[in-house]
């Protein structure tokens, strides 16, 4: 395959992309930031924390992360605003007429694209996890307490053909109540110890049972034991139960597919959450290429209104796509759709609408 040189066109479209890209964030960053110390200095100063974490801590990780996120927003507005000056000062009609066609002039725009989606997914895989955590970890220090979860109704298979079942679980205090645990062999129960309450000992690390019964089952003999109090290993940890809301954040690719797998071993039934995240590391930088798309066919046209109708419309656009993009997220976690479809709806459908702006736009 012939590889055609890039063009000054195309150097100067890529120039203008990404410098407007960088220069957008850079803004929002810094504007950011000061809303976000104005909200917490007072945090700071009640807990002592020192200027050295909170500038290598948690500013400097506040920064992938919202880089991140307003990315594709940006993506964009950086692609309505420099191509409506180009249009409004006539430069794409004469880049047109030289008989460059629309799909070629389209060519820096996706190269540029491809840079922003490249950087967007290893942020998000790879960069961010590992900033999350220790940018939660700073907040839990000094700006927030950490959450404590209490689960119900806890259904798990901790290993082969063996179910455990409490009835809540405490991660505070690292305590349940209404335990059990089942043994099967064959598809048949051979084992079942029930107890009103089990706990972590820490220092032991070790479940802690205590007031259990244990039924062993050999077909149609039974034998009981009753016991006041049993330390045992078990394959599960405190950490489980614990609300995975935050560390869903802090877990790069391969731990989250792992993560994944792990609890679909366990017979966890709501790992909808999950799933949705992992889809929505590739779906969201892949929008870059729909958003350039749309935002190059929109802007391309001279209209009356110039940069304020594009920009207008084009803000109104992102709106629609992020909250279609909320909408879909809220039917894969209630289980209505799959998360693989929840999060590549959004792009299909912005896709469709920027095949039909690209056909109306290279007449």
């Amino acid at each position: 395959m012939h590889f055609r040189p890039f063009t000054r066109l195309d150097i100067y479209i890529i120039k203008k992309f990404l410098g407007t890209f960088v220069l957008s964030i850079a803004l929002i960053m810094g504007i950011s930031i000061v809303f976000d110390i104005s909200e917490n200095i007072e945090k700071f100063i009640e807990n002592e924390a020192p200027l050295k974490n909170i500038v290598l801590d948690y500013y400097l990780n506040f920064i992938p992360y919202f880089t991140n996120l307003f990315s594709g927003m940006f993506t964009f507005i950086s692609v309505i605003f420099f191509t409506s000056k180009l249009a409004f000062n006539s430069e794409i009609i004469a880049v047109l007429s030289s008989g460059v066609s629309f799909r070629r002039f389209l060519r820096p725009y996706f190269i540029s694209a491809l840079v922003i989606a490249s950087f967007s997914y290893y942020l998000g895989n790879f960069v961010i996890p590992g900033a999350n955590q220790k940018m939660m970890e700073f907040k839990y220090t000094y700006i927030k307490k950490r959450p404590v979860n209490r689960d119900q109704n806890i259904h798990r298979q901790i290993e082969p053909n063996v179910y455990i079942y409490m009835d809540k679980f405490d991660s505070y205090s690292d305590y349940g109540r209404k335990f059990s645990i089942e043994r099967f062999e064959d598809q048949k129960l051979v084992s079942k110890l029930t107890s009103e309450f089990i706990r972590w000992d820490r220092e032991k690390k070790k479940w802690v049972i205590s007031t259990y019964v244990i039924r062993d089952i050999d077909g149609y003999n039974e034998t009981l034991t009753k016991g006041a109090r049993i330390d045992t290993t078990l394959a599960m940890t405190p950490e489980e139960f614990k609300s995975q809301t935050d560390d869903i954040e802090m877990m790069n690719l391969f731990e989250l597919i792992e993560f994944i797998d792990l609890q679909k071993l366990r017979g966890v039934d709501a790992i909808e959450q999950y799933e949705v995240e992992r889809h929505r590391r590739t779906a969201v930088p892949f929008s870059s290429f729909v958003l350039v798309v749309i935002g190059v066919a929109m802007a391309s046209r001279k209209v009356k209104g110039g940069l304020g109708l594009h920009l207008g419309l084009g803000l109104l656009l992102t709106f629609t796509y992020i909250m279609f993009q909320q909408v879909t997220k809220t039917f894969a976690l209630s289980g209505a759709i799959t998360p693989l479809l929840a999060m590549w709806l959004p792009n299909i459908l912005y896709a469709i609408i920027g095949y039909f702006l690209y056909k109306w736009a290279a007449r």
